[in-house]
């Protein structure tokens, strides 16, 4: 596959997680009566279903990682060319975008939309470092050792991860970003979009150095 059939694939499939995150929680939201658990747990469940299905779909294609967090770990760990790292985020991006359009849409809603949901404070903040350190931790590993179980591994943790960290596990800038155009169960206030982005950065930067020394092969002595 050409570059830019992988990443057509990239931004469709990052376009289909988030009317699958953004959908879902409006739907969780509408038919929960008011009880959140109720709302988050609908929410967890159709976030997981969806990642094992699309990482299935377009993983052959574009290695399905929706992420730019992803991308550059792979890139860091010499998995994915640094060339290729720019296309590849600007498809999540736009794709994040496109498909919480999409879900408003669906839900006959306004498309354009800004997040009132504050997410403020330190413990989020810290709850996406240690989101996107365990998600990293689990593709990297899954990359090295257990590829055919990537798809299965991640959604588990994910669907986890809602319910064990305070932030319900955003764990991906392009998804932060495109959650903050969605006033809805979904959505995270813009102002705190770059606390969030910058702590799934240092999540990410510690699973990759973490797991490379882990994993790293000891020099023998001659």
């Amino acid at each position: 596959m050409n570059l830019a059939r992988r990443a057509v694939a990239e931004g469709v499939g990052t376009a289909m997680l988030l009317a699958v995150v953004v959908g879902s929680g409006i739907m969780g939201e509408r038919l929960a009566g008011g009880n959140t658990a109720i709302a988050l747990l609908a929410n967890a469940l159709a976030t997981g279903g969806g990642l094992i299905a699309l990482i299935l779909t377009f993983g052959p294609i574009s290695g399905a990682q929706f992420n730019p967090i992803v991308t550059l770990a792979l890139a860091a760990s010499k998995h994915f060319p640094w060339r290729e790292v720019p296309t590849y985020v600007v498809a999540q991006v736009v794709g994040a975008v496109l498909g919480v359009w999409a879900a408003h849409l669906m839900f006959g809603g306004p498309v354009f939309q800004l997040s009132e949901k504050a997410r403020p404070g330190l413990a989020l903040a810290w709850s996406e470092v240690i989101a996107s350190f365990g998600l990293l931790m689990v593709i990297l590993s899954g990359v090295r050792h257990r590829a055919e179980a990537i798809p299965y591994a991640v959604a588990a943790y994910i669907v986890g991860a809602y319910w064990f960290t305070a932030s319900t596990s955003f764990a991906n800038p392009a998804v932060t970003m495109a959650r903050s155009l969605s006033n809805t169960f979904a959505g995270i206030h813009l102002a705190d979009v770059p606390l969030f982005i910058a702590a799934q950065l240092v999540g990410a930067t510690a699973a990759i150095m973490l797991f490379g020394w882990m994993t790293a092969t000891p020099r023998r002595n001659l």
